[in-house]
């Protein structure tokens, strides 16, 4: 059934961090000029923005304009950064809201992954909201990731144990219950169009058949894994988190092989993972507080400690040159530029 619901321009709250427009009270409070990058002691190649403060930023999305989306959680907000002034502006998505996840969508408008509204929402640029239910008896979804597959259908996990489908053109919804119940967390589409996505309670990959909806479960080589996000490379092959394992795991589709790979450290906890334009794979531990870069072809990685300590990046994504995270720990984005 179909339900979408409208919010035109909601009162878009403009938080402009220019000298002097804040009078130094409310969220920026201590925030001098307009949220100038900070330099990083951890090398050149980190900045950091900060955000308000209490946003929690979850997930983010850099867009092709050059500005970056990101989910401001616990402030029931979508925020967007210009990387070039340092100026915020903040879009509230109304009482209630927690979003998780955010993407660009291929009309270059924020697709958001709400938990609290149990919807997923586009937010224009000009911060228009449409919100799309889920279909009644589908609540408490503790809605996470999407992707868009090839043919424009948005596809989204749910971490109470779902998975579905939203046709942008005429608002409908779809929802499937996951194999193994709750867990399906991290989502991405390959350049082939197909669907993966990875459950974390579940230790399992799922692929999905667009056609039917159904899903074929792949099992990681580690029992109890913890597969917690998943991305495709340019060649289709798809790499995954394994935060319980502390491993970097990779399937590939042709062979129906896994391979693994532990992260350096004692105790590495890798939450997001990102392959880049030249299928550098990219993860955020945890347990190191670090960036750590993968290199495929010689089977090497390299850890970059974080500027900021207990950073907390949930999620990565980037544009070539850029990898880019949210550091819901301590109300910052950052951004590691490749020399």
């Amino acid at each position: 059934m179909r339900r979408v619901i409208t919010v035109v321009l909601v009162a878009a709250t403009m938080l402009e961090l220019a000298a002097g427009r804040n009078g130094g009270a409310g969220p920026f409070a201590g925030l001098a000029g307009h949220a100038p990058p900070v330099a990083s002691a951890a090398g050149p190649a980190f900045q950091e923005y900060p955000v308000p403060r209490g946003s929690h930023p979850h997930d983010v999305a850099p867009a092709p304009s050059g500005a970056v989306w990101y989910t401001a959680q616990t402030a029931a907000e979508l925020g967007q950064l210009d990387p070039k002034t340092g100026q915020i502006r903040h879009i509230k998505l109304g009482e209630g809201s927690a979003p998780h996840g955010v993407i660009v969508g291929p009309d270059g408008a924020a697709w958001v992954t709400d938990g609290g509204l149990n919807a997923i929402e586009r937010v224009s640029d000009a911060g228009q909201i449409q919100r799309f239910p889920l279909p009644a008896g589908r609540d408490s979804a503790n809605l996470n990731t999407a992707t868009f597959d090839r043919g424009g259908m948005l596809w989204f996990t749910g971490q109470s144990g779902v998975y579905g489908q939203l046709r942008p053109s005429t608002g409908q919804v779809n929802v499937w219950t996951a194999p193994r119940g709750p867990g399906p967390y991290g989502m991405t589409t390959t350049p082939q169009g197909t669907v993966y996505f990875a459950s974390l309670a579940g230790s399992y990959v799922g692929r999905i058949e667009a056609a039917t909806g159904s899903v074929s479960v792949l099992q990681p080589p580690t029992a109890g894994q913890g597969a917690r996000r998943v991305w495709a490379d340019s060649k289709g092959r798809i790499w995954v988190s394994e935060w319980n394992a502390g491993n970097l795991a990779l399937y590939d589709p042709d062979s129906g092989r896994w391979r693994e790979w532990r992260l350096p450290g004692a105790h590495p906890m890798p939450y997001a993972v990102y392959a880049d334009e030249r299928d550098m794979v990219w993860l955020t531990d945890w347990g190191a507080n670090a960036l750590v870069r993968f290199d495929p072809v010689h089977e090497a990685f390299a850890a970059f400690p974080l500027p900021s300590p207990g950073a907390e990046i949930r999620q990565l994504l980037g544009r070539p040159g850029e990898v880019w995270g949210a550091e819901s720990g301590v109300d910052r984005l950052v951004v590691y530029k490749s020399p």
